[in-house]
């Protein structure tokens, strides 16, 4: 590392850890300080209000050298056909005359073109156009929701003090260097909604207040809005909730009324999916994801390709992950064992949602399953754990209604270490300010013509760099070009099939640029003929870099 002092990454590393950990060791012993703290996590409002400014404020400080995120995985560009169709005020275009040549991932052609998704992401991001003119802004200000309503819903679990960090450790895990908000296929929503969901469920059992019920009922149907399938198991853990925590005739008769204002609250998000099914699908019954399966086809694996290099054989880490990737994303029909080992296997990917010095946290909170709201927390992970091992992969923001119970594992296990060692609840807290400020700091000040190397060694973080994007170049070149363009794809053999390039607005045939796919010269000469006027371009993705000719 060039750098005056000399310091190596261990040195840095040691450094700040003896800075940071002496500094928070200070801060904690002062009464006046734990004392301000404590007072301002007793309020609700002000607390919830940094919280919100946090991230956002954190995230537009590293924009020199992280800029506004540029989409690039194939979910992404559904999501943002979603927002633009919104943005039209309709749930579903019409079917394009040649709409072979538009064919894409996520997208349905016919009987209308539409994103496969549900429309709760796309609602975020069609708010983030007509507040700023950047899909983004909708993804950042979730973001700063979602670490808010985490204080908010731990407040009815642990004390104030404790619900604050669960807030502050949300903005760790979830904020500027999270992947959720460095893009645009989402995560934050979902765990927004299963924060008012589970943050509602306490305070309704305690007090059987309207508000709850409305709560309750309003962040299932933002769930609802946004991951379906896994909508069951929240439902399926809310009832388990009453069924595990309540007792008494008189509570369920109360209950009975509160579920009334609950499926109130959902009607609306209930009434936008029948309409978008029926907008997409010409079915109120069929989704569109269930209608692209149809068609389609079911992903069944994982493509992940381990191949030997000549005179570099596979380690035996490889060897295992090969093994291991064969079990749980293979064809075939699931069996027993298959369940398991894909059971275990994605054990890995809940490092997503914990700092590694909260392990000792997480084995901690097993002593708090005597009582039963904790028992209960445990059960609705297991739900999730057991609901999403169904899917032959699995991506983080499946059990993001879920996140908030994590920070709840996380804050409770801490606080029963701190009720026996609070010298221990310090180190590992100080660790995971550590780690935050450490990573955060090399962004900051992060160097784009030499990054640093220790970047390389940066785990479950994930943030766009300055550097710009070939599609953006791509774009800039055809933009700086007078008149409309259609662009002709054409991929090489060896193509990686998720490097999608065809992707397109809401209104194709009023884009200033078309993207389609080369089916040939006899098939693109009636696409050229239909959009007559239009400069023709050839572009090859696979080319390094990728390379735009004119069309012969």
């Amino acid at each position: 590392m060039r750098n005056p002092i000399g310091f190596g990454a261990s040195d840095f590393v040691e450094f700040t850890a003896a800075v940071l950990l002496a500094l928070f060791a200070v801060l904690w012993n002062s009464r006046l300080r734990v004392g301000v703290a404590a007072f301002f996590a007793a309020k609700t409002v002000p607390s919830m209000a940094v919280l919100f400014a946090l991230p956002i404020v954190l995230r537009m400080l590293l924009l020199p050298n992280h800029p506004v995120p540029v989409p690039e995985i194939y979910d992404e560009f559904s999501q943002l056909l979603s927002a633009d169709t919104l943005l039209h005020f309709r749930f579903a275009n019409p079917v394009h005359p040649l709409h072979q040549f538009f064919e894409t991932f996520f997208v349905l052609q016919t009987p209308a073109y539409s994103s496969i998704y549900p429309i709760g992401q796309g609602l975020v991001l069609a708010f983030g156009r007509l507040v700023s003119g950047c899909a983004w802004t909708g993804v950042v200000l979730v973001t700063g929701a979602l670490c808010a309503c985490c204080y908010w819903m731990l407040r009815a679990w642990t004390t104030p003090v404790w619900a604050l960090f669960g807030g502050l450790l949300a903005v760790v895990e979830f904020g500027p260097l999270c992947g959720w908000m460095n893009s645009y296929w989402g995560g934050a929503l979902a765990a927004l909604a299963g924060c008012l969901v589970f943050g509602a469920l306490p305070r309704l059992l305690d007090r059987f207040r309207t508000r709850d019920a409305i709560i309750l009922g309003g962040g299932f149907g933002l769930h609802l809005l946004t991951r379906q399938f896994e909508s069951t198991l929240l439902l399926i853990s809310v009832v388990v909730f009453f069924g595990l925590v309540s007792r008494g005739g008189e509570v369920l008769r109360k209950l009975a009324r509160s579920a009334a204002i609950a499926l109130i609250a959902v009607v609306p998000a209930i009434v936008l999916t029948l309409v978008q099914n029926k907008a997409v699908t010409q079915s109120w019954t069929t989704i569109p994801e269930e209608l692209s399966q149809y068609q389609y086809g079911v992903p069944t694996t994982l493509t992940v390709q381990l191949v030997p290099i000549p005179h570099h054989p596979l380690t035996a880490q490889q060897e295992l992950d090969y093994k291991a990737q064969s079990l749980t994303h293979g064809p075939g029909r699931d069996t027993v064992p298959r369940f398991l080992v894909r059971l275990l296997y994605r054990v890995r990917y809940y490092r997503f949602f914990f700092l590694p010095a909260l392990y000792p946290a997480v084995v901690a909170f097993l002593f708090t399953l005597r009582e039963r709201r904790f028992l209960w927390a445990a059960c609705t992970l297991a739900i999730f754990a057991l609901g999403t091992n169904l899917f032959p992969y699995l991506l983080v923001h499946y059990l993001a209604a879920v996140s908030c119970l994590f920070i709840l594992v996380s804050v409770v296990g801490l606080r029963k270490i701190n009720d026996r060692s609070p010298a221990a609840a310090r180190v590992l807290v100080g660790i995971c300010a550590l780690q935050f400020v450490f990573w955060y700091g090399l962004h900051l000040f992060e160097n784009a013509q030499s990054p640093l190397p220790i970047l390389e060694y940066e785990t479950w973080d994930a943030i766009n760099h300055r550097e710009p994007h070939p599609r953006v170049l791509i774009k800039q070149q055809l933009l700086a070009q007078p008149g409309k363009h259609l662009v002709f794809v054409r991929y090489w053999p060896q193509h990686i099939f998720q490097d999608e390039w065809v992707w397109n607005a809401a209104d194709i045939d009023a884009s200033p640029i078309v993207f389609a796919r080369d089916l040939g010269p006899e098939e693109d000469e009636k696409l050229i003929q239909y959009y007559r006027g239009r400069k023709v371009w050839l572009l090859e993705p696979d080319f390094r870099p990728p390379r735009l000719t004119a069309y012969q």
